[in-house]
């Protein structure tokens, strides 16, 4: 695994490779920008889903958001700043762990840059092992430990505040997990070429 603030790059004498061997380009965004866009419905869905699982334990109020009847409230915290930058490296974190070898892996790459953190391998990966990468941050901080918080009762309004920004951060992982859904057979691999994705179904090697 290698520490790095730039994104892996693609490379066009990998992609020629990788069409020789019959590995076929994933239909998806090729730009950040593109990908935020097309992932708005998942940012609503998520954070749907999220607030629906804290109100069943305790209710987000328009006041602990800052929002009022008559007024607007934002005061900057240097608690919830860490805080934010904790949460960023525990969601790529967690995407990391569940790349097969990642610490041997020559191949993955963990870094920051100025639009948030990010986790890319270039590694062979089955699709059902991607698909866990792709959704573990969103399942684990989002869905399972709002309800271990519910009932022990260990909410607080931070606690709500990450967990509803984590979802809402998860919508390109989303975006990315309905894209395999859809456009790779459940008997496949799938490889990164830096941004861009490919996909072969196993037997045809």
């Amino acid at each position: 695994m290698r520490i790095t603030t730039k994104l892996p790059q693609y490379h066009e004498n990998v992609h020629v490779e990788l069409m020789k061997n019959e590995w076929i380009p994933l239909n998806e965004p090729q730009s950040l920008g593109r990908a935020t866009l097309l992932s708005i419905p998942f940012m609503l869905i998520n954070a749907l889903i999220v607030f629906g699982i804290i109100h069943i334990f305790s209710p987000i109020t328009l006041q602990e958001l800052g929002l009022t009847s008559d007024s607007l409230s934002i005061s900057i915290d240097f608690g919830v700043i860490f805080s934010l930058l904790a949460l960023v490296i525990i969601h790529e974190c967690l995407h990391l762990i569940f790349i097969p070898n990642f610490l041997r892996s020559e191949k993955t790459w963990m870094g920051l840059t100025l639009f948030g953190g990010f986790v890319a391998t270039e590694e062979k990966i089955p699709k059902a092992r991607y698909i866990l990468i792709t959704i573990a941050p969103f399942i684990l901080i989002s869905v399972m430990l709002p309800f271990l918080l519910g009932f022990l009762g260990l909410f607080t309004t931070v606690l709500k505040f990450m967990i509803l920004i984590n979802a809402i951060a998860s919508s390109v992982d989303m975006l990315n997990l309905f894209l395999v859904m859809k456009q790779v057979p459940k008997q496949a691999s799938l490889i990164s070429n830096g941004q861009k994705t490919y996909w072969k179904a196993l037997g045809t090697d």
